[in-house]
């Protein structure tokens, strides 16, 4: 049965103000009667900042409806519990429904550094807080069996945050210093930024950089400096980000047509590459000894390496031919580099930009 706290006392002409939430408030008044200092509506009322009738009716509500044993004295002029209270009744919850709650905490982390973490992170605490009595599983006991681990959480400046949200939710033009990867130097960019997305836990600026004319994808945390602009934009109607990201792997896109990529995987790798989705257009063909192929219409190149890369020997691009040489090179650069190490020359992990969209 879900109980409806009351509802404060409020002239139709008063302004409005923030105040405790009627729960909020009951828990104090608990804590208070639970002290043993006897307290009543006046006391009360001044430390809730409410009006003396609204504690009245928020002791009613507990008594009635939480069944909570509150009585009056008469000599000491205040309330007090005339049995022992171990806690405050409050929601019963079901596991699916707390289990919902620890994903949601979970996922926080994806908001660390921006303006919503601290937000997202009080809401969760006060959904928290008011299960905090009757529920009807051990949270203790699933919070600890649960655990929630992504990738390593990709640190952005809250300033660049909120520069770049409000950009985008107002259609304002933005400019920024941008430091690519690889890059010793900071380059100044202006871009009509048309959406803010988290992708694999990395957060992006997908729109129009003006200086490049073309859509553009930019690393938060290889921002500094924001500065909203004035002048304002209209997201060209057509422009799907869905659509632009079709063809990719990842977040990267080019508008070079898609090829169709082939990738042998072997062992272990085969079995962890069958466990997943990794793009929507992908084919997997089942092969002798456990190994198979997958096969995805894909455009940008970049991500597909690095993702290949890190199956080591396990995994063999058959096409297309130029992603084979780049994958053949970069084998190659790392033998060499091991060999050097060896030999006790110095490194230079300088190293290649081969696409021009490495962002």
């Amino acid at each position: 049965m879900r109980l409806s706290p009351p509802k404060q006392d409020q002239p139709a002409s008063a302004p409005a103000q923030v105040t405790r939430s009627p729960l909020e408030r009951m828990w104090r008044i608990h804590d208070e009667i639970d002290s043993g200092s006897f307290p009543n509506c006046r006391t009360l009322g001044g430390i809730l900042e409410v009006s003396e009738k609204t504690v009245s009716r928020d002791i009613e509500f507990m008594r009635s409806r939480l069944e909570l044993p509150i009585s009056y004295h008469e000599r000491k002029f205040g309330y007090y519990y005339t049995e022992p209270v171990q806690t405050m009744p409050s929601l019963d919850v079901s596991e699916g429904e707390l289990v919902s709650l620890l994903i949601a905490q979970g996922a926080l982390q994806r908001y660390r550094g921006t303006p919503y973490e601290a937000s997202l992170r009080s809401a969760c605490e006060k959904i928290a807080g008011a299960m905090r009595g009757r529920v009807s599983v051990n949270i203790s006991e699933i919070a600890s069996r649960i655990v929630f681990r992504g990738e390593s959480v990709w640190e952005s400046d809250p300033e660049v945050f909120e520069g770049v949200a409000l950009a985008v939710r107002e259609g304002r033009v933005l400019c920024f210093e941008y430091k690519k990867l690889g890059s010793e130097h900071w380059e100044r960019r202006v871009l009509r930024p048309y959406h803010l997305a988290c992708v694999k836990d990395m957060w992006y600026a997908i729109g129009f950089d003006e200086m490049r004319e073309a859509v553009r994808t930019f690393a938060l945390p290889r921002m500094r400096t924001t500065q909203l602009q004035e002048k304002t934009f209209e997201r060209p109607p057509d422009f799907s980000l869905q659509d632009h990201l079709e063809h990719s792997l990842g977040v990267f896109s080019v508008q070079d047509p898609p090829q169709t990529v082939r990738i042998r995987f072997n062992g272990w790798a085969a079995q962890f590459v069958r466990e997943r989705k990794w793009h929507s257009s992908q084919r997997i063909y089942e092969q002798e000894a456990g190994a198979l192929e997958w096969e995805a219409s894909l455009s940008s190149m970049v991500e597909v390496e690095r993702w290949v890369m890190g199956f080591g020997a396990q995994a063999r691009v058959l096409a297309p031919a130029d992603l084979v040489e780049r994958i053949r090179a970069g084998l190659l650069a790392t033998a060499a580099g091991y060999a050097e190490a060896e030999s006790g020359a110095e490194l230079d992990f300088g190293g290649r930009d081969s696409d021009s969209t490495r962002t």
